[in-house]
C-alpha cells in the first residue's frame, strides 16, 4: 500500500485546467465515520508558516505544487494555493489563489473565499521539526502530504501517508511527486 505513497515519482503534469484551493472532484477520499485527529505540536500558522511543496495529493488535486501558510496577511490568517499545469508541448501555466483562514481550533481552519463553499483545513500531524505535514479535513475532500523540500524525506513522507491512512483515509489512492 504504502509502496504507491513512497518511491514514485510524477513526470510532466497532463493537465489542461486545474481548479485551485482545497477540492475535491472525487467525492470523499476517507472513512468520514472514523475521528480525525489534529496535532497539538506547535503554535498553528507561527510554526506552520511559509511555503510548503504538494509532495502527496488525492485525485483531482494534481495541479496543487504550493501550500503556503501566511500568519499575517493584512491583518489576518490565510493560505495561499499555486496550481501549475504543464502541457505536453512544454508551456505551463501558474495560477495562485488566497483563502482567508479563520482559526476553529489548534492547527484547524476554516477556509474561506468568495464565491466559494467554506472548507476546513486539519493538520493531522506534523513532525517535530516542522519539515513534513499531513493536511486533511473532515469531510475527508482533499487530504496532502506537505514537505518544506521539492524532493527527499522519503521516511517522513511514509510516517505522514500512515498517519493519514490512521485517520480513515484511503491511501492506496495518494499520488505522490
Amino acid at each position: 500500500m504504502l509502496k504507491h505513497v513512497i518511491g514514485a515519482g510524477m513526470g510532466l503534469l497532463m493537465l489542461a485546467g486545474c481548479g485551485g484551493g482545497p477540492t475535491s472532484r472525487e467525492g470523499s477520499f476517507r472513512d468520514t465515520g472514523q475521528p480525525l485527529s489534529v496535532t497539538t505540536r506547535g503554535n498553528g500558522m507561527q510554526d506552520m508558516g511559509g511555503p510548503w511543496f504538494v509532495r502527496g495529493y488525492f485525485p483531482g488535486d494534481g495541479g496543487l505544487a504550493m501550500v503556503t501558510l501566511l500568519p499575517d496577511l493584512r491583518g489576518q490568517q490565510a493560505v495561499e494555493f499555486r496550481n501549475e499545469a504543464c502541457l505536453l508541448s512544454g508551456d505551463c501555466e501558474t495560477d495562485t489563489e488566497i483563502w482567508m483562514a479563520k482559526p476553529l481550533g489548534q492547527n484547524r481552519w476554516q477556509l474561506n473565499r468568495e464565491g466559494e463553499a467554506p472548507r476546513q483545513m486539519w493538520v493531522v500531524w506534523v513532525d517535530d521539526d516542522f519539515r513534513t505535514a499531513a493536511i486533511g479535513t473532515p469531510d475527508g475532500s482533499y487530504g496532502w502530504i506537505l514537505d518544506r523540500r521539492p524532493e527527499g524525506g522519503a521516511d517522513r513522507l511514509r510516517a505522514a501517508a500512515e498517519i493519514l491512512n490512521f485517520n480513515g483515509y484511503d491511501t492506496s489512492r495518494i499520488k505522490v511527486r
